[in-house]
């Protein structure tokens, strides 16, 4: 069991890793909170620290999901088998990375969105169920697809969030990544309460690559 809590804590401490708002101070001595969305994630970090510094905190969060999955969770896995089945073991690891993300305890319990990180505990997951490689490759698609026509990231998230557990449903069949998926959706539309209040009124901004003239 302190195999299991050590596991879970580092997980969460791991994801509660403030990324933009690291980012943010280093490269431009700013506060991301105040500046854009306010929200500490990837899409506010593109807008408000440019290309480079966005993408790499959107890796950095998606290695922030994986990590404690497949590190941490390979760590403390054989420790804990007589306790727990090793899939149930990596979905709490995933979920409290996510938590983490979502309400650091680093910056007063206020974090991102989870869609970078929940992306992450996903791709390493998947390397443990082969069903979920297929759920994984038609949810990127369907990100992508809907990004391109709305140029929205926050509703493509959304959209992709709520697909997750019917896909899952439809493919792995498992009780317990059923019920993991259904609670990562739950996290995600939760999060993402703001930006589809903005969206209905129309206000949502969409991402715009292109440099302002």
């Amino acid at each position: 069991m302190l195999w299991i809590i050590t596991g879970i804590t580092a997980s969460y401490l791991v994801g509660s890793i403030p990324t933009a708002y690291i980012f943010g101070r280093l490269l431009k001595g700013v506060d991301i909170r105040k500046h854009g969305s306010g929200n500490v994630g990837a899409t506010n970090a593109l807008r408000v620290l440019g290309k480079g510094p966005g993408i790499t905190v959107l890796l950095i969060d998606i290695f922030k999901g994986f990590f404690s999955v497949f590190f941490i969770g390979n760590f403390t896995a054989n420790a804990s088998a007589y306790i727990l089945p090793e899939e149930v073991l990596l979905l709490l690891l995933g979920i409290a990375c996510i938590c983490g993300h979502n309400w650091t305890v680093f910056l007063q319990f206020k974090g991102g969105k989870g869609m970078a990180t929940s992306l992450g505990v996903l791709i390493a997951l998947a390397l443990k169920v082969s069903a979920l490689k297929l759920v994984l490759g038609i949810l990127v698609l369907i990100w992508f697809a809907l990004f391109l026509i709305l140029g929205i990231v926050s509703i493509a998230s959304v959209i992709t969030a709520i697909a997750l557990p019917v896909f899952v449903i439809i493919f792995v069949r498992t009780p317990a990544l059923i019920s993991a998926s259904i609670l990562l959706s739950v996290f995600v539309v939760i999060r993402h309460k703001s930006n589809l209040k903005r969206f209905f009124k129309g206000e949502e901004k969409r991402l715009n690559f292109r440099k302002k003239a």
